[in-house]
């Protein structure tokens, strides 16, 4: 199995989110699982299923994030530099159809938010991005028919 790129960015975000359910959430749980045992009969204890619940929730959730930082790659985008597109790449695209730049970084699965301009390299324009250069054109199939780009920047933060 191959390693999943991640900046170290968001690799920080799933530490912390890792920290929060181990250290709070699981604690949490285990209380309310406590005090709806005190409660009585546990067949007909609503408190008891729905903290049991949560607490099968919360240890999938722990499961997956572990597994996910135990099988990535972190890339320190501070150190790469170059004219091609890579993973970390900040890139700035220019769309002629609507007359429009936009700035985009090609991060992980993880840590895609098209809010914050941060698309998964493995989205159709993340993908269609890497190895391309300044000046080159960039074709995106899209479900409306292709999307044509033209690589204005690239730079590395």
């Amino acid at each position: 199995m191959s390693k999943s790129p991640m900046t170290l960015y968001g690799k920080q975000i799933l530490d912390n989110e890792l920290e929060q359910l181990i250290k709070v959430e699981r604690e949490a749980v285990k209380e309310a699982i406590a005090e709806a045992r005190a409660h009585g009969d546990l067949k007909e204890n609503a408190e008891y299923h729905a903290a049991k619940e949560k607490q099968s929730h919360i240890e999938g959730r722990i499961s997956e994030l572990q597994a996910k930082l135990g099988n990535c790659q972190v890339i320190n985008t501070s150190t790469l530099s170059g004219d091609t597109i890579v993973f970390g790449a900040t890139v700035t695209i220019y769309n002629e159809e609507k007359d429009e730049s936009k700035t985009y970084q090609i991060v992980g699965e993880d840590e895609a938010q098209a809010s914050k301009d941060k698309i998964s390299y493995l989205s159709p324009l993340g993908k269609a991005l890497l190895g391309k250069e300044e000046g080159d054109e960039v074709i995106v199939k899209a479900p409306k028919g292709d999307v044509h780009y033209e690589v204005e920047a690239i730079e590395y933060k």
